[in-house]
């Protein structure tokens, strides 16, 4: 199974070990379009910080992100699950997980970005300021960016199991399965279940929680179906709509009642 994850807006702070090495980084297909990313966002932050603040989209209160932009090939780096935090990530708690499901959370989650394209949490990266819909001016519009090498590595990683696609519609853009792997990608929205309407802040919780519900039950499901019947069992109120065609992915809304 391999689940994709949006990134958060709110990251811990780099760490004080060894600096970034990207070719170290899972992915490898990805390595050159990543070094593309990564040199103009620092020189971008290491100039002009007006020019960085209009480009990045940051407000006042964010100045301070384009100076650590400008360090992000010297600061300390720490695993990407340490670095991304926020809702989805509160809820997951990969820390507190036990032993067996942190092997699973380091083989088959993916987290979707800007400037690094998708990395696994056990990749050691710095805290950055980059979304996926940043438009830099040599690089151009990151969705774009990354479509071509995307093509290639995510159908790698996404091997022959389970796509559980928990992204974001900005992160979605960059990479859309096709083919044989959309037919075994389910996509999920989290409604409440009073209105059936989409609340962000519940939305990322309870994808939060229903990731840390699978590593922590060992439940592999095979395929979409399987992953209906597996998060029934763990508890949440699913609808299904299958594919209404070949080659797009399955769609899944959970039902919630409470917003918390």
């Amino acid at each position: 199974m391999l689940v994709l994850l949006p990134p958060s807006e709110g990251k811990a702070s780099s760490g004080r070990g060894a600096p970034l090495k990207s070719e170290s980084l899972s992915l490898p297909g990805l390595t050159a379009a990543r070094e593309a990313v990564l040199d103009e966002l620092v020189e971008l932050c290491a100039g002009d910080e007006e020019k960085a603040c209009e480009v990045l989209g940051l407000s006042e209160g964010l100045r301070g992100e384009v100076a650590k932009n400008a360090g992000l090939r010297t600061v300390g780096a720490r695993p990407a699950g340490e670095i991304y935090t926020g809702v989805l990530y509160d809820a997951l708690d990969l820390a507190s997980l036990d032993t067996a499901a942190k092997r699973r959370a380091a083989r088959s989650l993916l987290v979707f970005s800007g400037l690094w394209g998708a990395v696994r949490v056990t990749d050691r990266i710095p805290s950055y300021r980059c979304s996926m819909g940043v438009k830099l001016p040599g690089v151009g519009a990151l969705g774009t960016h990354w479509r071509a090498p995307m093509a290639t590595a995510l159908p790698e990683a996404a091997g022959g199991g389970l796509v559980l696609d928990l992204r974001s519609s900005a992160y979605a853009a960059a990479w859309k399965p096709k083919g044989e792997v959309a037919a075994r990608t389910a996509t999920v929205r989290v409604l409440h279940a009073p209105t059936r309407k989409v609340v962000s802040h519940f939305n990322k919780a309870t994808k939060g929680r229903i990731v840390r519900s699978l590593l922590s039950s060992g439940s592999a499901p095979k395929d979409p179906a399987r992953l209906v019947e597996a998060l029934r069992d763990l508890g949440y109120v699913v609808e299904a709509q299958a594919p209404a065609r070949a080659g797009q992915p399955w769609s899944l809304d959970v039902l919630v009642d409470e917003i918390h």
